[in-house]
């Protein structure tokens, strides 16, 4: 998936806003105003970053360690940092609902 398959099937989802607020290379989606997913439009491979399980976001550092690590410039236990040219769409489509769904889910927990 290149940025704009990403870009189209995030803001496909109910209440996600996408925005620059670290920058113009830094596209950030939000679903109620909380991050869910960060993409580096300046890195090549392209790069994103998504909010994970904790024990979910080691196992897929462990499977795929050369393009899934710990989240660059953020809290590293919740979040992963994705070579998206390394892995499936299936799995980053995965991973996109994945991050998704947490944010959401502690958005009603409140």
């Amino acid at each position: 998936m290149d940025i704009e398959d990403i870009r189209q099937f995030a803001l496909q989802k109910n209440d996600v806003t996408e925005g620059f607020p670290f920058g113009e290379s830094t596209l950030v989606f939000k679903v109620y105003n909380k991050m869910f997913l960060i993409a580096s439009l300046d890195e090549q491979p392209l790069k994103i970053s998504l909010k994970c399980n904790p024990e979910k976001a080691l196992e897929l550092r462990e499977e795929h360690p050369d393009y899934i690590m710990p989240g660059y410039h953020l809290n590293k236990l919740h979040w992963n940092t994705i070579i998206t040219t390394g892995i499936t769409n299936a799995l980053l489509i995965q991973m996109i609902n994945d991050s998704y769904d947490l944010v959401l889910l502690k958005k009603k927990k409140l």
